[in-house]
Parts: C-alpha cells; structure tokens; sequence
C-alpha cells in the first residue's frame, strides 16, 4: 500500500490527483463544521448520545458527528446512498435504463447519474424535512423572532433549515464526483472513509466516559472498576485488529479457474497454447452490500425523525399497553426494530445477502465472459466453449457469492450481537465491524485504483519502473 502511494505521489499526474482529492477531502471538513441558522447542538446531542437504543447512532456513524451537531453536513451521504440504490432497482425493471447501464457505455453511465442526482435532491428535502422535525421534536431549534406572526416565522425558520441541510447534501454529492472526475476515484466511498475516522475520536470519548463516568449520560448503576475498564479496553483493541487481519485477508481471498488458450497461427507466428487463471473475488462487490442494507434497515428511523410516535405509559418501566398506532410506532422503532434486536439483525443479514447477489448480477455477465474467450481460443478444461462454460462460471460465482455474503453478515453481526449481549456500555462495537470493514474495504479499492492508473505510468518491459513525466 505504501509503496504504492509513493510511486503515486512521483508521479506528477497523479500527485495533483491526490493533492486535489485532499483539498476537496479539506472542503467536506470545512463544510462539516459549518452551523446552520437556528440549531442548537448542544441540546441535539443529549438527545441524540452515540451509545442510545435506536438507529440514530446509525446516523452519527455515517455523517462522522454532524449529524448529532445539526452542521451543513448533517445528512451526510445518505440519500444519494439510497438514490443509488432506487436507480439501480429500477435499472433491472425499465428496459431503457437497462440499456443505457449495459449497452450504451459513458453515455449511458452519465443518463443514470443525471437521474441519480434529480432523486438525491427529491430524497434530500424529504429527510431535510424529517430532520427538521427531530430537531423541533427534541427542541432543539432555537427561536428567533424574525416576523410578527408566529405562524410566518416558524415557516421562515423551518424553510430555511430545510434549504440549508438539503443544500449541504447535494453539495456533498458534488463533492464526491468532483473527486471521481479530477481525483484518484471513489468519491463518495472516500468521503464516507473520513466521517468514519472523523467519529472515531468520540467514539472512543464516550466509551471511556460512558463506563467511569455514567451519570454523565443519565446511565443508574456504579462506573465500572479501573481495572476492569482496562480489561475491556484491551479486549476491544484485540477484537478490532483481529477484525482488520481477516477483513484484509477475506478481501484478497479469490477463486481461480484455470483457462487455457488453444495455438494459433497469425502470418509467421503462433499465438495462445498457454494456460492462464480467471480470478473471481469473494465479494466483488466490496463493502456496498452492507451499506445499501444499512440504508435500507434505517428507513423506520428516518420516517421516526418525521412522525416519532408516542411512548406508551409504563413504557420505561417494561409494564405498558398499546392501544393506538402511534405508541405502537413508537414501540417499534425504538424496541421492536432497534439495531440490537433479533428482527433488526434478521432483516439486516437477509438484506445483505440479497443485495450481494443483486449486484453481481448487474456488474458481473458470466455470459459475456464466455464468449470473450471463446473469441479469443480460451476455454476451461473439461467444458465446452459458450453455454456450458457461461453456466460453470455462473454457478461458481453464485457460490462464492454466498461465501462473501456469509462473510459479510458476519463481520456486521457479531458487533451489534456483542452489544445486545454485553449492554449499552459496549456501544463502541455497535457499529465496529461495519466501520472497519468500510475503512478497509474503501482503502484497499483506493489502493486499487491508483495502482490501476500506475499501470499506465510505467516504462513498457519494465517491472516497476515508472515514467515521471506526463504521459503520452
């Protein structure tokens, strides 16, 4: 990796690559901590804490605190998320988009990204409305007298907190492709590494005060023992790097199917009679399974910021009866489907593994494959050319689709199991495996991805020298 940043970094191009990928990285932290007219943070996060039973942590883990400090950046990249996540659903079932995704090229890449940016902005105003009910519902919404009417000035405020925070999302779209067309790739992806590093200060902040300190956080009970404390710290660390060494190690996992070539004679020379591998990832997919699932499992707690329902009496006390929808809603969001109960962590593993496949069956064709090397004389021993080569790799990647999904629910499971299992004073871990492995996942595709560009940089013949000037 760090070799691969240094010959990078000597490559002129590609330094101004990174140089510019880091000045907009700069911009997202700037615009991060950017406050927006009439919020008020500090009462937001009492509400919101980062260990709390409910989605919102969610939400603090994707936005990197801006979220729980209601800055520009608030809603962070989730509804382009999801908008991408509605553009490719509807790309399997309306046959012209369909087209333009497979036959239609740049082209057709740069229809669907229109189309993605029109939803990003309609999926902007309606969380930036639903945000604006949180705020107002947890009062943290400061009022200012801006007109004599009440009415008049409660509709100023709130259309103008709705404009800002929707601004701020589309703004962070605009971020993300500014660094996929004038940077080193992965913009959204990179932007989502920083919130996730940006949290982990915190993070470790209210783990630590959390247990010594609980009345900090409204928590009855003794602080936990110095000594005990250490224990668990250390245990942590373990679980962490433990999880980063297999992580790494899944992801370079791959599948080889031996292919052949049959020799072929070209005027003078022969070509082909040499035997190669086709490699299949585990997940090729990366980490978007889980984080399209993830959006897709925070939507009761998005449409909560909207209509939050209302506790039933007794609900604290375990002893209460629901007697209309709205204490049921609240039952629900907050207990039924929070991200430690059974029903969450089902629906979460299934939605993994349905997206796993949902995307490899709209990036990777098994059947264009096989036809690609019949064109070129390969072939795999004991199969035919075309159909029967197509279904033998089809039926391989299926497998180890499964595998990678499998790998994936449980790398996201386990920590919010350890949570359920060990209580909120664990919260450090609710997200711990899904943050880890998008900050591996994001920095080995990064990694990737510059070492994809190096390949155009290096001397023709040479092992690893590379050109330091511009390329021709």
């Amino acid at each position: 990796m760090f070799k691969t940043l240094r010959d990078a970094w000597n490559v002129p191009d590609l330094r101004k690559k990174i140089l510019f990928t880091l000045f907009i990285i700069v911009l997202y932290r700037l615009g991060s901590v950017i406050p927006v007219p009439f919020a008020s943070p500090d009462i937001l996060q009492a509400a919101v804490g980062y260990a709390g039973n409910s989605l919102l942590t969610y939400f603090t883990f994707i936005a990197g605190e801006s979220f729980s400090q209601a800055t520009l950046f608030a809603l962070s990249i989730s509804p382009y998320i999801t908008a991408s996540i509605v553009v490719q659903l509807l790309c399997v079932a309306i046959p012209k988009w369909q087209e333009w995704q497979k036959e239609d090229g740049e082209e057709g890449r740069r229809k669907l990204d229109k189309i993605t940016r029109y939803i990003t902005v309609g999926l902007s105003l309606i969380t930036a409305f639903g945000y604006y009910q949180y705020l107002k519902a947890n009062n943290a919404i400061i009022d200012v007298k801006l007109f004599s009417n009440a009415t008049l000035n409660q509709w100023a405020i709130a259309i103008v907190m709705i404009a800002c925070y929707c601004a701020g999302a589309c703004l962070i779209m605009w971020l993300g492709e500014r660094i996929d067309n004038f940077g080193i790739g992965n913009g959204i992806s990179i932007i989502l590494f920083i919130n996730i590093l940006s949290g982990i200060p915190r993070m470790v902040q209210t783990f630590y005060v959390r247990n010594i300190h609980p009345e900090s956080y409204g928590v009855s009970g003794d602080p936990m023992p110095i000594w005990l404390f250490i224990i668990v710290a250390v245990l942590v660390v373990i679980f962490f790097l433990a999880a980063i060494t297999f992580i790494v190690h899944m992801t370079e996992a791959e599948r080889r199917i031996k292919v052949s070539y049959a020799k072929r004679i070209q005027g003078r020379k022969m070509y082909g009679g040499q035997d190669s591998d086709l490699p299949i990832k585990l997940y090729m997919s990366g980490v978007m399974p889980i984080i399209f699932a993830q959006s897709i499992v925070s939507i009761p707690a998005t449409v909560a910021l909207i209509a939050p329902g209302t506790a039933p009496e007794g609900y604290s006390a375990g002893t209460y009866t629901i007697s209309s929808f709205g204490e049921w809603w609240y039952v629900f969001t907050n207990k039924t489907f929070s991200y430690t109960s059974p029903l969450y962590m089902i629906i979460f593993v299934a939605l993994i593994i349905a997206f796993a496949y949902f995307y490899i069956a709209i990036s990777f064709d098994p059947t264009e494959i096989a036809n690609n090397l019949k064109k070129n004389g390969g072939f795999v021993l004991g199969l035919r050319p075309g159909a029967p080569t197509a279904n033998f790799i089809k039926r391989v990647t299926n497998r180890i689709t499964l595998l990678g999904a499998i790998f994936l629910s449980i790398v996201a499971i386990i920590p919010l199991v350890v949570n359920a299992t060990m209580g909120n004073s664990l919260g450090i871990v609710a997200f711990g495996g899904t943050s880890i492995l998008i900050l591996v996942g994001v920095a080995l595709e990064t990694v990737r991805e510059l070492e994809a560009q190096l390949t155009t940089y290096r001397r023709p013949g040479s092992s690893g020298a590379i050109f330091r000037g511009k390329r021709k």
